[in-house]
């Protein structure tokens, strides 16, 4: 038994019939050197049996919560059913990536069973006609309720199903596992109060060691503006209150071509090349809608703690940093390095701050505060009038990059899908993985109702910037104003 901290509990907290806060890793698989040349559903059903306990998350639960006065319990569900989880689908005829599309994000718009372990998997087969995959290749859809993983700790549960050879034997079964019963309500109400006398003390100590970075940080702020023009705090079509429907496409990419585009604009890295991809393609959509604001819009970019904090995956590690996008710029290559800048400093910026600010104040406040804040954040999504401090959020989670097998079937592509809340209704997945990056927007049906028209814009922001870095000879400089 293991109690959420504040974090996960926020996730919790955040899940609706229009919200639900899973992440989604969607792995594709190679079968053709598997001997028969086809993988059986029960072959599946039995890598994930074998390897059930090399993850708290696959068999335990929420309980008790104090109806909201404390956060709730992580507890090894006594009636945990693996075939309850693990499903079995295809597409139907022809079978292309456009129905895969839509499925999956139907799939993904579904919440989660909160009374059981938060996951799900979905063996995908029917591929018939997607391009790029190798002819009879099947897909795993893996949902995992975001209070129990974020992307980092999730990239973990995906090496745990997989082996690096494609003969390697399953490890044995484990039979020590035992169900728990629900805490006893006195226990539930006694650590409450414990915890909610604890929490003053936790917030003026939190307090105290943050406002003085802030300070820090705003007067770093105030004079990197004097000569920046200010980002854009505009609403746009995406800050606003997401539907219950959604819809998803992908971008797949080289590995080695993105390195190559980074090379060309020194201090560059991987993410900021995405962000410039990502920012590329808001500006073309958002321009043919007539609705591109004048300053640049902003991203929220999830970054890892554990480095500083814990090696463990005990549920959510993240900080969070804002990096200017550099939308008022149309050069490709001026925006790069307008990115690669705004990310310097951001950077920075979060140096100064912490970068583990978002937890630190979040154990720091009662589980009720933070509850009416998420209700409040969701009432202010209709309020027209209300700055926004970021348009879209792109988390970039490193995959792995030697072969994984699942069942003797190759990992061909992987690519994922985020939550959405409201006033944020606009997420790109980022995963790198067998020599490939993938960008996976997902969005809410009103908000993009042309999902093949933002895939577009990706495309030709994507190729723009490509062009525009291989043809340079020599890196280039942004122009003062």
């Amino acid at each position: 038994m293991e109690q959420l901290t504040e974090v996960d509990n926020a996730f919790v907290q955040m899940e609706s019939s229009r919200t639900p806060m899973h992440i989604t890793p969607v792995m594709f698989y190679d079968q053709s050197q598997v001997p028969g040349g086809r993988v059986r559903f029960k072959d599946i059903l039995e890598v994930f049996r074998r390897n059930l306990h090399k993850s708290k998350i696959f068999r335990r639960k929420l309980a008790g919560g104090a109806l909201g006065f404390d956060t709730p319990y992580w507890i090894e569900d006594q009636d945990f059913d693996l075939e309850f989880h693990v499903r079995h689908i295809a597409l139907p005829k022809p079978g292309d990536w456009r129905q895969l599309c839509i499925l999956m994000a139907r799939l993904h718009a579904r919440g989660l069973d909160m009374r059981r372990p938060l996951w799900e998997a979905y063996v995908i087969e029917g591929l018939n006609e997607v391009e790029d995959l190798p002819s009879n290749s099947f897909a795993i859809m893996l949902k995992i309720h975001h209070a129990a993983i974020d992307g980092v700790s999730g990239a973990e549960i995906i090496a745990a199903i997989h082996t690096l050879a494609p003969d390697a034997p399953l490890p044995e079964a484990e039979d020590d596992w035992r169900g728990e019963q629900p805490p006893a309500t006195s226990k539930v109400w006694t650590q409450a109060y414990i915890n909610n006398m604890k929490r003053p003390v936790k917030l003026v100590k939190t307090a105290s060691a943050l406002i003085p970075n802030l300070i820090k940080a705003n007067q770093l702020n105030e004079k990197r503006h004097r000569d920046e023009a200010e980002a854009s705090t505009e609403r746009t079509r995406f800050n606003g209150r997401v539907s219950s429907h959604r819809v998803t496409d992908t971008l797949v990419m080289e590995l080695a071509r993105i390195k190559k585009i980074r090379q060309c604009v020194p201090g560059a890295t991987i993410n900021d090349v995405i962000v410039s991809v990502v920012s590329g393609a808001m500006r073309k959509y958002l321009q043919d809608k007539n609705e591109l604001p004048e300053h640049s819009l902003t991203c929220a970019a999830p970054i890892n703690v554990r480095s500083q904090r814990s090696s463990e995956s005990k549920g959510n590690q993240v900080g969070v940093m804002t990096i200017e996008m550099a939308t008022d710029i149309e050069d490709p290559v001026e925006r790069l390095q307008a990115v690669l800048q705004h990310s310097l400093n951001s950077k920075e910026t979060s140096q100064v701050v912490g970068t583990g600010v978002m937890m630190d104040v979040t154990r720091s406040l009662w589980p009720q505060f933070a509850n009416l804040t998420l209700r409040a954040a969701s009432l202010a999504a209709n309020w027209d009038a209300l700055p926004m401090p970021i348009h879209t959020v792109i988390s970039n989670v490193p995959g792995p990059q030697a072969p994984l097998y699942l069942a003797g079937a190759r990992v061909h592509t992987l690519m994922g899908l985020g939550p959405l809340v409201d006033m944020s209704g606009l997420f790109h997945a980022v995963i790198s993985g067998m020599g490939r990056i993938t960008i996976n927007f997902i969005s809410c049906r009103n908000m993009i109702p042309d999902p093949d028209f933002y895939k577009q814009c990706l495309m030709e922001s994507y190729s723009e910037l490509e062009q525009a870095t291989f043809l340079a000879k020599k890196p280039r400089r942004r122009k003062k104003a």
